[in-house]
């Protein structure tokens, strides 16, 4: 067992986008961090990498079991593997409304419920992070399960905080838009307009997020669970604001 000082943070999907920055963050705050995913990391990996469905209860029970075995204990949780592909609902097959609802809702729910369980017999307790998206309060077309999961996920955030407090906090980080390395994919020629609808002027970054996710795991915050922090920029101009055009001031 690697008996190294230092606190042990597991994040989930973490072999890029968010889940990369998540892995930097928190070993530049001086965590030892595990991470786990379906494919290896393309690039060179700052800390210990376990293969891993997930979707499946079995692999998460091995891989936790693995993190817990190698690191010594877990701390932190990180859970943040999730995503879509678009369908509209109409032409979805159940099949993958399935699969999509088991990344995003039941996926976390494994991981968590696998580590609380040494968490709740370590010294120090815990904390583990949901992370969240802005779809479950603004759904778009092409992505419902997407949003229902979300929504769902939020409910699990407080649900297990309530059942697992005072040992172990439970919170949920929501994003908004994110500039990660599929932007340019996922809205072609019109990545500037939706830019322009947040009114911080531009997508979150992989910091923007992670930086919050390591705050709140912090001993000062140690009141904070069943919470949920977005972090949007402000959110979103509404569309029929945008499609007015510049509107002048109003004459007293």
């Amino acid at each position: 067992m690697n008996a190294a000082p230092g606190p042990v943070a597991l994040v989930t999907g973490g072999a890029r986008g968010l889940g990369r920055a998540l892995v930097g963050a928190f070993a530049e705050a001086g965590y030892r961090v595990a991470a786990c995913g379906r494919h290896q990391p393309e690039s060179p990996f700052e800390g210990e990498f376990v293969l891993c469905d997930v979707r499946e209860a079995d692999q998460v029970a091995a891989m936790v079991a693995e993190v817990h075995t190698r690191m010594g204990r877990i701390d932190v949780l990180v859970n943040n593997a999730g995503g879509t592909p678009y369908a509209l609902a109409d032409a979805m097959s159940p099949r993958l409304f399935e699969r999509v609802v088991a990344l995003n809702l039941v996926a976390p729910f494994y991981v968590a419920q696998q580590v609380n369980r040494i968490m709740q017999a370590q010294d120090g307790g815990g904390v583990i992070v949901n992370i969240g998206s802005v779809a479950a309060q603004r759904p778009a077309p092409h992505s419902v399960p997407y949003a229902a999961a979300k929504n769902g996920l939020t409910g699990l955030t407080r649900g297990l905080a309530i059942e697992w407090a005072p040992k172990v906090r439970v919170v949920q980080v929501t994003p908004g838009l994110l500039r990660t390395e599929l932007v340019a994919e996922t809205y072609g020629p019109n990545v500037a307009a939706v830019e322009a609808t947040i009114p911080a002027g531009r997508f979150a970054t992989g910091a923007d997020v992670a930086a919050v996710c390591v705050n709140v795991c912090t001993a000062s915050m140690a009141y904070l669970t069943g919470a949920e922090i977005v972090v949007d920029g402000g959110g979103e101009i509404p569309a029929w604001m945008l499609a007015m055009g510049p509107v002048g001031g109003v004459e007293e």
